[in-house]
């Protein structure tokens, strides 16, 4: 099975990922874990990648597209993989088809925007060990404090609401429009967002008939 997962940021598209990852003996290839490995190992096109990013300047896509296909030719594929974080927007998508990278199903998690922004304002997360609570869902133990290690919690910028509402505006802009490219050529699932992680494992696994 050769997946991509399409939804909002917080919409929990990590979190299945690494869950369908297991369950279905595939890798998850996610866009900046492989960014850091090809920079780390040398490849050419991680040299490549490595320029711009010691510049300050975004990578462009034909490098990340370039990455993605060098990471999909190793054997761990052969049966399948994820798409985590890429493809971003149409142009990626299209350059993607033109490199010969295959998709059976773009699999969309449906969830508006707010219930992201309360969920991701609920977000506290330890600056020493880590860890992270939410406040509804899973507070800790003493309201402020890292169960781990007794470190203070913290609300990181990228969960703060205006960061999130920001980070929506783009998805909306520049990611959701891909929901119709998919749906165009017939590839496209979708999914509603579940009150429980389990409950939307459940769902995927339905919709996906697996």
């Amino acid at each position: 099975m050769k997946l991509i997962l399409l939804g909002a940021p917080g919409a929990g598209k990590g979190t299945q990922a690494d869950i369908l990852s297991r369950m279905l003996s595939i890798p998850t290839i996610s866009t900046g874990n492989i960014l850091r490995a090809a920079v780390k190992n040398g490849t050419p096109v991680g040299l490549k990648a490595k320029e711009y990013m010691d510049r300050g300047a975004l990578v462009p896509d034909e490098v990340i597209i370039g990455i993605i296909a060098e990471r999909l030719q190793q054997p761990d594929c052969a049966e399948g993989y994820i798409l985590d974080g890429v493809p971003r927007t149409i142009p990626q998508a299209e350059a993607m088809a033109a490199n010969g990278i295959a998709i059976d199903t773009a699999l969309s998690i449906e969830i508006d925007d707010e219930t992201i922004i309360q969920r991701m304002s609920g977000r506290r997360t330890c600056p020493n060990c880590g860890a992270s609570f939410h406040v509804a869902s899973n507070p800790p133990k003493q309201e402020g404090i890292c169960d781990a290690c007794g470190s203070e919690l913290v609300v990181r910028k990228d969960d703060a609401p205006e960061t999130v509402k920001a980070r929506l505006e783009t998805y909306h802009r520049e990611t959701e429009p891909l929901k119709a490219y998919y749906e165009k050529q017939g590839k496209l699932k979708t999914v509603a967002n579940q009150p429980t992680i389990e409950e939307t494992t459940a769902a995927i696994r339905k919709t996906l008939g697996i």
